[in-house]
Parts: C-alpha cells; sequence; structure tokens
C-alpha cells in the first residue's frame, strides 16, 4: 500500500510538472497536438500507478518524450508557418459580411443550432448583429459585430476614462499577497492603514482587490467563517 501511494504522489508530480512546461492553457484552448498529448501523459501515468509490478520508469521515459516531443513542436511551429498550418489548421470564417458561409458550416459539421449557441456565448443573439464570426484553430469562436451593433466606448463618445492601472487581488481568505500588492504598486502598510480605517485585520477578509490609484473594494468573511 505504502509503495502504491508514493508511486502515486510522485507520478502525479511529475504529470503536473510536464503540463506546465507544455504551457498555460486551459483545455478548451488547446491546440491538438496539445491536448493528444495531454491524454497521451495522463494514460501513461496511470499504469505504473495501477500496476506496481511495471517498473516507474517505464511511465517516466515515455512522458518525458512526449513533453520534450510537444516543446519541439511548438518551438517549430513558432518559427514555420507552413508547419503550424498542417498542426493546427486555419481559422475558418462562417460568417463574412454578416451572410452565413454555409459550405463552411457543413465542412466544420457544424449546425445552425451550434453557430447559435456559441454566439449566444458571446452575448449576440441575432444573427443580423454581427459581420463577422470566425471558429479559431482551438475551436473557439470570435465574433465582430456590425459597426451600428457595437456598444459605444468612452473614446468614441468623446470622454475621458483615467487610468486606474491592474486591479489585483491583495488579500483572498484572510492571506495577503505582497506579490500583488507590489502590482499595484501598493505595500503592505497601505495595507494596514486602509484596514485600521475600516476597523477590521486581515484574518477577517475573504476578499480585498486594489489598483494602483488607491482604490480598494472589501468583502468580510461571513460569521463564523475560520
Amino acid at each position: 500500500m505504502a509503495i502504491s501511494l508514493i508511486r502515486t504522489f510522485l507520478l502525479y508530480a511529475v504529470v503536473v510538472a510536464a503540463v506546465r512546461m507544455m504551457g498555460k492553457r486551459q483545455i478548451s484552448e488547446m491546440q491538438t497536438s496539445e491536448l493528444v498529448v495531454t491524454l497521451l501523459i495522463s494514460n501513461l501515468a496511470a499504469v505504473p500507478m495501477q500496476d506496481t509490478g511495471q517498473p516507474l520508469i517505464s511511465g517516466l521515459i515515455p512522458i518525458a518524450v512526449l513533453v520534450i516531443s510537444e516543446i519541439v513542436v511548438s518551438s517549430l511551429m513558432l518559427k514555420c508557418q507552413p508547419f503550424r498550418r498542417m498542426i493546427c489548421g486555419r481559422p475558418i470564417i462562417v460568417v463574412y459580411d454578416g451572410k452565413i458561409q454555409q459550405s463552411e458550416l457543413r465542412r466544420l459539421r457544424m449546425s445552425t443550432e451550434d453557430l447559435f449557441e456559441q454566439l449566444r456565448q458571446k452575448d449576440v443573439f441575432s444573427i443580423r448583429d454581427i459581420a463577422y464570426a470566425i471558429i479559431e484553430t482551438n475551436g473557439k469562436m470570435s465574433v465582430i459585430k456590425k459597426p451600428d451593433k457595437e456598444q459605444p466606448t468612452a473614446g468614441a463618445l468623446g470622454v475621458a476614462q483615467p487610468d486606474t492601472g491592474l486591479e489585483t487581488v491583495v488579500v483572498s481568505d484572510g492571506v495577503a499577497s505582497d506579490f500583488s500588492l507590489a502590482l499595484c504598486h501598493q505595500n503592505r502598510k497601505w495595507l494596514e492603514s486602509i484596514l485600521e480605517k475600516e476597523a477590521i485585520t486581515i484574518p477577517q477578509v475573504f476578499l480585498m482587490t486594489a489598483n494602483a490609484k488607491g482604490d480598494y473594494f472589501i468583502v468580510r468573511k461571513d460569521e463564523g467563517s475560520k
């Protein structure tokens, strides 16, 4: 039992490290090659995890080979556009100048229901509102609305908006982050002064965000929370 636990923890650490080395992406944002490698790594790790008679190295070596291969392929895709197109394909325009490209939908095996589902996820509820819709190489849809359907920006209205900088989470569940404070150009002294003014301590804070202008937002922990 102890051997199985040790092997499981070790393989877990190896798989996490392997995925980190390949880069930070959500499953829905992965290219085809990245998704295939991720699935293969999980399957390879499962074999020595379940079969204690299987040498641990028999799972670690293929995982290392896959990670190195993925890093090499990613580097080649950055430097060689034809190779990238061969591996990832091209973005496909499914709505062009307001017109649905039926041939492209058929090529993607995408129904009109699928099209409208993805449009709704982009807060578009009428096909008449969009000029272009593009299926990216990772399967996600990008949408460009018609100019008269776009919401006006502050710049278009001639309204000057101050740059408040990056808003970061400086306290999460009672724990302050010096890294996040530095990102918004603040420090512990500033944090303590704000909390003193609000008559609250760090352990009582569930969430606190701040920006470089000194604006902040605090959510207190519920009563009874530790």
